[in-house]
């Protein structure tokens, strides 16, 4: 249900973002870099992490390591939501994220605590974002996320 926000019909209007319209870029970074952190910290004990659009998770694949040698390796990965490939019409390969691994939602309050924001800052920043985001999938605009 938390992820049917994310299916626009119609762009994202600027009052739809009011802690991002409040928040500085850096306020924004230091928010993110707090949700990457917590990502990081549960892919390492093969907790997968969903956040609306997708789910981050740590994915088995095979890696050719020349001669025709394969290697399985574990990957991490981020994974769209099925219903938003659906909804925007976007290509991307089928990745299933293994049955044995948990999936959790991020904890607000453990990356407010983290980041000193309070939990309602960080929620709707995130979420704010994520709208941002699924605008520029509605819109067919570029869009470039980088997770350390």
């Amino acid at each position: 249900a938390k992820m049917q926000k994310y299916l626009l019909y119609n762009s994202v209007e600027p009052e739809e973002l009011p802690t991002l319209r409040e928040l500085s870029t850096m306020e924004i970074c230091k928010i993110w870099s707090g949700v990457s952190r917590y990502i990081h910290r549960q892919l390492l004990q093969k907790t997968a992490v969903e956040i609306g659009v997708g789910t981050f998770a740590v994915v088995p694949v095979q890696a050719s390591v020349g001669e025709g040698k394969v290697l399985p390796v574990e990957r991490p990965m981020f994974i769209l939501s099925k219903p938003l490939k659906m909804f925007y019409n976007l290509e991307s390969d089928e990745t299933k994220i293994p049955d044995e691994t948990p999936v959790v939602q991020p904890d607000f309050e453990e990356i407010a605590a983290e980041t000193h924001f309070r939990h309602e800052i960080v929620e709707h920043c995130v979420q704010e974002t994520l709208l941002c985001f699924a605008g520029a999938l509605r819109d067919n605009k570029e869009v470039e996320f980088s997770f350390r």
